[in-house]
């Protein structure tokens, strides 16, 4: 197909698309809305520090990746996608009505046990929509169809952020949090109305109910494919790596830039749409292939413009009275923000590069027969190492007492390092995983 937009007149692809986007979306309206309504209000009628509310809402959303992402996988190779996709969007429905009636009464409590349920809820859907690609795309949909679903989650996360933003400005903003969530809810349900139906890969698969054993043997499984454990490594450290950079926006915004909440939003603009722009240039300078051709450029780019912020943020000189925060048009006029802004764009453009190519490639190369437990798989590595980079950033941070620019820094450099060693392992590799599927295709 000569142009992956082309893709959205199909409706194999604009379904599920517009399903996990909507779902996406609704994610991160509810959990910026509720850690937003925890940081101005919820702290201080608890009592309770705002960094403890927050880091709890962030471990109860990345703890159900944990402990059910095999048992996902597994139900998702057992039945058909899209009748299994709309029975979790009616989850979706239900969860985001406890959800309204947690922010409408203020009950917290209820509030996250809907955030927990709504991380169970993204943990059931992950190894369904990227299974699903795989069988839903032709061989030469596939790289641009991954693009796509890589732009449109980018997108989903940074206006479902800049929305939570807005409603919790307006009056009676619980209210308009709690109907919005549901609208959205409702609108990614009947968008998973018209995926059409796409057959079970291992109807007779008999499920594991045991999370922890079906865990352990479903890591051991990925680790008996070298080349796909090595892909999902390589997928988990961009987790890592986008976390560590991400969570920091807010507090280099306004510690460094002296800049106000616009300027929060205006760099993860140009981060998400940087990985926006680089996912979508992965289907025409790959040609169509499932290839790896692109992986160095990206590993070199998230190391350059790592290192690069950390040159610019070091070198710029903001003179301010501590109170004041600038707005983007003053800090337009800063000398050196530019180069701030440009790194932060190319960060997300060589990520794009980086990810795509890596996703294809855990689609393509997994068996058929345990492609969505592959994805549990990785879903289990993603969350392994988000965590662990909350855990990075407080040990440089708060323990090493080193600066923002230089967690930067640190990063950058240990991206080479990691890089090199995933790019020569995946090459080790790659033989061996064409020959399986290849073996998988002739029986």
């Amino acid at each position: 197909m000569s142009n992956q937009f082309q893709l959205f007149k199909r409706r194999r692809f604009s379904a599920m698309f517009f399903t996990q986007f909507l779902g996406a979306f609704n994610d991160n309206i509810f959990k910026q809305a509720l850690i937003l309504v925890l940081t101005y209000t919820a702290a201080s009628q608890l009592g309770v520090e705002v960094s403890i509310l927050n880091n709890l809402a962030a471990m109860l959303f990345i703890l159900p990746y944990f402990l059910f992402s095999a048992l996902a996988g597994q139900i998702a190779d057992k039945y058909e996608k899209s009748k299994l996709t709309q029975f979790i969007k009616v989850l979706e429905l239900v969860i985001m009505a406890i959800a309204a009636v947690g922010f409408v009464f203020e009950w917290y409590t209820l509030l996250f046990v809907a955030l927990f349920l709504m991380g169970t809820h993204s943990t059931f859907f992950g190894p369904i929509k990227y299974a699903y690609l795989p069988q839903a795309m032709k061989e030469d949909e596939l790289v641009g169809a991954n693009g796509l679903f890589q732009m449109g989650t980018s997108l989903a996360i940074l206006v479902g952020m800049i929305v939570a933003g807005i409603l919790t400005q307006l009056s009676h903003s619980l209210y308009w949090i709690s109907a919005t969530v549901l609208v959205v809810a409702v609108l990614g349900y009947l968008a998973a109305r018209y995926i059409p139906n796409m057959p079970a890969m291992q109807p007779d698969l008999k499920i594991n109910w045991n999370i922890i054993t079906i865990s352990l043997s479903t890591v051991r499984y990925l680790y008996s494919l070298p080349f796909l454990f090595f892909v999902i490594l390589g997928n988990s450290w961009f987790w890592f790596y986008g976390a560590t950079f991400l969570t920091q926006v807010p507090e280099f915004s306004k510690v460094i830039l002296h800049g106000d909440e616009s300027v929060v939003i205006f760099l993860l603009t140009l981060f998400s749409v940087g990985v926006s722009i680089g996912s979508l240039l992965c289907k025409s300078l790959t040609k169509n292939q499932v290839s790896l051709r692109l992986l160095p450029f990206g590993i070199a780019g998230l190391s350059i413009f790592a290192i690069d912020l950390y040159v610019s943020l070091s070198s710029l000189n903001i003179n301010v009275n501590n109170d004041t925060l600038l707005g983007i048009s003053d800090l337009f006029g800063v000398s050196g923000s530019w180069r701030v802004f440009a790194d932060l764009f190319l960060l997300g453009f060589s990520g794009g590069l980086y990810i795509v190519p890596l996703y294809a490639s855990m689609q393509a190369y997994a068996p058929k027969s345990h492609r969505a437990r592959i994805v549990g798989a990785n879903n289990i590595f993603n969350a392994i190492f988000m965590v662990t980079s909350a855990i990075f950033a407080i040990v440089i941070l708060n323990v090493l007492g080193l600066s923002l620019p230089q967690l930067f820094l640190v990063t950058g450099v240990l991206n080479i390092v990691f890089g090199i060693f995933l790019y020569l392992k995946l090459n080790r590799h790659i033989k061996q995983a064409v020959i399986q599927t290849h073996d998988e295709v002739v029986i």
